[in-house]
């Protein structure tokens, strides 16, 4: 396998992608993002002097560093590369494909000059509460396949003076991603969705969701307001199926009872339903939808399967942060980090989507070469083994990128030939 040849195709291929995503934008921020896609996925970073490494320039690392700070700050990049990912994702989104909205946080646990720092509770470590930010990504997938499509990412801080609230941040996603893909999709949400904000907002732009009940809701059940946790225990379960999940290594199975209740929220007249599933631990998993039931298990199935489909989701959410080692990053301006998370998901459009399944297999190809170095073996997610594929051939078979040029749309080839 000529691995030089396949250094040099995969940088052009990221300079017509670069193109095609800054269109609208000055020349020189054109550059700047082309050569931060670059060197994310070579370098593995978000440090911009690790970015800066990986251009093969004569030009002092010191003065790249300071021209990439100069561009990254820059106020229309978030919205230019948000849009234009959209923008290509959206004939991906159909009818049934899952909208997942994953809430997260990026901990800055000692940093203290870096712009409206603010508190967040930290998911990998039982809830401490550390400085960071809290970023807002959403991932569309099909309940029946393993490729995945990255459609937004944002970070937000409620100390910054422009921070409304955290359901205005959400809506935001809802809006620019459902503008995009024409209303398609079913957005699925975990239980901090469970909000009559978020209700209003999607019921009244008609959009489909399934979204975990807190279970201290009040929903109308035969014309009465009833707790949803007590609908819950008084759910008939008649249904069954088992599934595996893995834990720390380990398959662990669970065996599934499953039953549905029609339902109105009270302040809305929208016909819903709630699922209810029993076997994930004490209390009723309690699934809200807009979906409507008309073969009973199958649609029941699916609705508990698109859910489910989160907890591969949050895989690759840690994939993003640990791949690119995202809570190290060191900028200290807070458009510059909203910037990066725009960057971000370039990087991981491009790693997801625009190679196919052939070029994705010669990619991790690559990897294996960077195996042998790993402690603790390969990794059985696809993403990390491409993402190591790309820094192990950039950094075995270094080269510059091509210069610039306008690349009009029509254009676009991603082919190898």
């Amino acid at each position: 396998m000529n691995f030089s040849h396949l250094a040099n195709k995969l940088r052009y291929k990221v300079t017509k992608f670069s193109g095609i995503l800054s269109k609208g934008l000055d020349k020189t921020a054109r550059r700047f993002i082309q050569e931060a896609i670059y060197g994310i996925i070579a370098s593995q970073s978000v440090m911009l002097t690790e970015i800066g490494r990986q251009l093969e320039s004569r030009v002092s690392l010191k003065k790249i560093e300071e021209r990439f700070s100069r561009q990254l700050i820059k106020p229309g990049i978030w919205s230019c590369l948000q849009k234009s990912i959209l923008s290509l994702a959206s004939e991906r989104v159909k009818e049934r494909t899952l909208l997942i909205l994953d809430l997260s946080d990026l901990k800055k646990k000692y940093a203290e000059k870096m712009e409206y720092l603010a508190t967040v509770r930290d998911g990998s470590e039982e809830g401490e509460l550390v400085e960071g930010y809290w970023t807002n990504q959403v991932i569309a997938s099909e309940v029946d396949s393993n490729e995945i499509t990255p459609l937004y990412h944002s970070l937000y801080s409620q100390k910054s003076p422009d921070f409304e609230s955290e359901n205005v941040e959400i809506i935001k996603a809802f809006n620019q991603v459902g503008k995009a893909v024409q209303n398609r999709g079913i957005w699925v949400i975990d239980r901090g969705g469970d909000r009559d904000y978020l209700y209003e907002s999607l019921l009244k732009n008609k959009r489909d969701f399934i979204i975990r009940l807190v279970g201290s809701r009040d929903l109308i059940s035969q014309g009465k307001p009833l707790r949803s946790l007590w609908l819950a225990y008084a759910c008939r379960l008649p249904y069954e199926n088992s599934i595996i999940k893995i834990i720390e290594g380990k398959e662990v199975q669970f065996h599934l009872r499953y039953g549905f209740i029609p339902v109105y929220l009270p302040e809305f007249k929208k016909p819903l339903t709630m699922v209810v599933i029993k076997g994930f631990g004490v209390q009723p998993m309690m699934l809200l939808t807009s979906l409507q039931i008309n073969s009973k298990e199958k649609d029941l199935w699916f609705i508990i399967s698109a859910y489910l489909k989160r907890w591969s989701i949050e895989e690759t959410i840690r994939f993003v942060k640990q791949t690119y080692d995202l809570e190290n990053i060191r900028v200290l301006k807070y458009v510059r980090l909203q910037n990066m998370m725009a960057l971000l998901l370039a990087v991981f459009y491009f790693v997801a989507i625009i190679l196919d399944q052939t070029q994705k297999l010669t990619v991790m190809a690559g990897h294996v070469l960077k195996c042998a170095k790993r402690v603790f073996g390969i990794p059985d997610f696809k993403y990390y083994a491409l993402g190591d594929g790309f820094s192990n051939i950039f950094s075995r078979y270094p080269g510059k990128l091509m210069k610039y040029q306008e690349i009009d749309r029509n254009q676009l080839g991603f082919g190898f030939g």
